[in-house]
Formats: structure tokens, C-alpha cells, sequence
């Protein structure tokens, strides 16, 4: 039986058919840990006999936690209750390759984002500098290291407990002669070390990526470059995400005064809430 129709079959069996279709597909594994993403109708402590269960069947899962709705505070971290199996939230999460030791109630992490950071990877030419404005514990930046040949990749992130995670899985990946670890605002970063520095900049956080998108734009060498933005857009059901983030996108940059550039690719990354999504725009300024 494969993990998805065993986790069906579990959430069935404890909580019913009618409550077991909102949460068997919202369940996401981070190394040996579990967790079920909670919508905003269910009370988390309901779950707790699922957690028991997966725990029991599930032997490689040692803990499984309830990580409810929203993305709160600076860090963009989502509030986490502990469920069963052991009370750790520290783990070994492997993607693409590469190893990345984590606190998943201290560090963003979504597994959902796993084809994503392969595809920008595979978008990066050999001897590429990139700023990665938003690297969290150096997801995409360790990526691109491993797979890909850049010359550089500036990583920045103003959560300390993430800067220390990126560090760590910067050495464990063997990354250190690529990946520049740099603790702080990316803003601030890029207008004292990194502007006209940069061919590929990466802003893979939905809700500052328009204001922070000047200093995006100043990273780039000459002016020119790659920037990939990701939004989050609430669209209507005959409206079209991608092309309400491609207009706002274009505006913003029109009001910069950046007249040349081309949306080369946009995709729906993943559905985040009634008519509500995170996409990504390849954006090339010429």
C-alpha cells in the first residue's frame, strides 16, 4: 500500500469519512517528523489520535506535530502544536540530493516547494552570481550549489535561527567555497555589499517581494538580469492568478523605471486558500 492511500485509510478509520477528506492530503513529512497542516474549521487537538496513529504504522516517523493555519511575524513562521511520538521539532530533511538540518518551528520550511527549488536551480547558468535574497536555511541556495555551476550565491536571511541552520547545512553540503551565509535585512545587505553584483536574484517571499523589489533590481549587475518573484494573489473564479501577478508585477517595475523586461515564465506554485495562490514570475531585465 503507498503512503498516501495508508494515510487515507488511517484518517478514515480515526476520524471519519467526512473529517478525514480535509486533513489526509495535508500532511506534509520533514525528515522523521510529521506534519498535519491544520485547516482553520478543525480544532488541532482533535488530530491527536491521527498522530498516534501514524506514529504507530508509520515506524521512520518519531513525531508529528499540528502546524496551524497562517505564516505569523518577521520570520514568516507558522505556529506549530506538538502531537505525539517524541517531543522534538529538530530534524534531518533530505531534497534533491542534499541534506538540510532543521527546526521546523524555528526555520520556514514547506516540502511543497521541493519542484521549485530543482526548476530555478536548472535555470542557472554556469558562473552565475545570485543573490538570494530570502534563503531561510539555504534551500535554494544549496541547490543551486549542488546542481548547478554558479560562480557565487550571496544567501541572506534576518532570521537568526535560520542564518545558523544555513551555515550548518552549508558545511554539511560542502557548499562553503559557493554559499555566502549573511545574516541580516536584504535590503540593508544589498545597499552596503551587493549592489551591481548579481545576474540572477531570488525573492521567495510572497508578502515582501514588492517592496523589497528596488533593492532586488540594485543587486542586478548593470542593470540587467534575472529576478524570480514570488506573489501571493487572490483571484476570482473566472480571473486568472497569473495574469493579475504579471500586471501588478508590471506596474511596479514601470514605476521604478524599468521599461525593458520581459515576464518570460509564470506558474501557480501551489493553492494557499480559498481562490488564493503563490506564483512565481521569471522575470529578464534588459
Amino acid at each position: 500500500m503507498t503512503r498516501g492511500k495508508l494515510l487515507k485509510k488511517l484518517a478514515v478509520k480515526v476520524l471519519g469519512e467526512e473529517k478525514a477528506r480535509k486533513i489526509w492530503g495535508r500532511i506534509e513529512f520533514i525528515g522523521d517528523i510529521a506534519v498535519i497542516r491544520v485547516p482553520f474549521d478543525i480544532d488541532p487537538y482533535e488530530l491527536k489520535p491521527l498522530a498516534e496513529a501514524i506514529v504507530e504504522e508509520l515506524k521512520y516517523v518519531r513525531s508529528v506535530w499540528a502546524g496551524l493555519p497562517g505564516v505569523k511575524g518577521p520570520y514568516r513562521l507558522r505556529p506549530f502544536i506538538h502531537l505525539a511520538g517524541e517531543n522534538r521539532s529538530e530534524t534531518i530533511y533530505k531534497e534533491h540530493g542534499c541534506l538540510f538540518k532543521i527546526d521546523i518551528t524555528k526555520v520556514y520550511v514547506s516540502p511543497t516547494l521541493n519542484y521549485e527549488h530543482k526548476r530555478i536551480a536548472q535555470l542557472v547558468k554556469p558562473g552565475e552570481t545570485i543573490t538570494n535574497m530570502f534563503a531561510g536555511a539555504g534551500f535554494f541556495s544549496i541547490i543551486i550549489a549542488r546542481h548547478s555551476k554558479p560562480k557565487k550565491v550571496y544567501s541572506i536571511d534576518i532570521n537568526p535561527y535560520a542564518y545558523r541552520y544555513m551555515a550548518e547545512n552549508i558545511r554539511l553540503n560542502k557548499v562553503e567555497d559557493i554559499v555566502i551565509p549573511i545574516m541580516g535585512d536584504a535590503a540593508k545587505v544589498i545597499e552596503e555589499k551587493l549592489v551591481n553584483t548579481s545576474d540572477r536574484v531570488l525573492m521567495p517571499y510572497p508578502e515582501l517581494a514588492l517592496d523589497y523589489l528596488v533593492y532586488a533590481l540594485k543587486a542586478l549587475r548593470n542593470k540587467e538580469g534575472w529576478i524570480h518573484v514570488y506573489l501571493h494573489i487572490v483571484a476570482e473564479k473566472d480571473s486568472s492568478p497569473l495574469g493579475i501577478a504579471e500586471n501588478i508585477l508590471s506596474s511596479e517595475l514601470y514605476d521604478l523605471g524599468i521599461q525593458k523586461f520581459e515576464v518570460v515564465n509564470r506558474r501557480i506554485v501551489r493553492t494557499i486558500g480559498p481562490r488564493k495562490y503563490q506564483v512565481v514570475l521569471d522575470v529578464h531585465i534588459y
